[in-house]
Order: C-alpha cells, then structure tokens, then sequence
C-alpha cells in the first residue's frame, strides 16, 4: 500500500475507534491517523495468529481489521493510563 492510502485507513480506523471507545473529544486528526495506522499494524498481527488475512489494501476488510487493532491499542492505552 501507498502512503496516501496508509493514511486514508488510517483516518477512518482511527476516527471510527476513537467514537467506539468515547474518545473522539479528545483526539484531533493527526491522533485519529496516527492510532490507526499504529492499529492496523496491531490488527494485522491479530488476525495473522488467528490465521486471517491482515491489511493488503485499500478495501473494507482492511479497514475492519485496522479498526479492531485501533480499538485494542485505545483499550491498552485507557488501562495503562488508569493506573
């Protein structure tokens, strides 16, 4: 995949995350990108081990799977900042 489209996914996924998890007040644009991009990783290391396909490109499995990983990276992050 492409930059524009690693960034595009990772607008939706992080953007998506950031409202499943009430986060969406508190993150601005660059954040929804940046949590995205770092969730499809996560995603996709996810899915690998349950033995799925990962992010291979601009499509809506793509999307699902950088959205899951996004909302994992924003649960660890909620834990973490609990303590």
């Amino acid at each position: 995949m492409g930059i524009i489209s690693w960034i595009i996914v990772g607008a939706l996924a992080g953007w998506i995350a950031s409202m499943i998890m009430g986060k969406n007040a508190q993150m601005g644009a660059i954040a929804n990108i940046i949590v995205g991009i770092i969730g499809a990783f996560i995603g996709g290391f996810v899915m690998n081990l349950l033995g799925f396909g990962g992010v291979d490109g601009l499509n809506i499995s793509s999307i699902l799977v950088a959205i899951l990983g996004a909302v994992i990276l924003l649960a660890i992050v909620k834990a973490v900042q609990k303590r």
